[in-house]
């Protein structure tokens, strides 16, 4: 189960099961809503909107 708290670039990569360049790729058009990183990881409410942008991942949990 994934939980929502903070991730970097290559967890959530891991997550959607894709390579970093093709999140990378992915979040680019949502970067007005994400915001940017703070510092390695984005935030809880980052990764929350996030995953409203490009869909839950399969084994999603609170």
């Amino acid at each position: 189960m994934i939980k929502l708290k903070p991730y970097s670039l290559s967890e959530l990569a891991d997550i959607y099961e894709v390579c970093v360049r093709t999140i990378k790729r992915w979040l680019l058009p949502h970067q007005h809503r994400i915001g940017e990183r703070q510092g390695r990881y984005y935030t809880v409410k980052q990764v929350k909107i996030i995953f409203e942008q490009l869909g839950m991942p399969q084994d999603y949990m609170l």
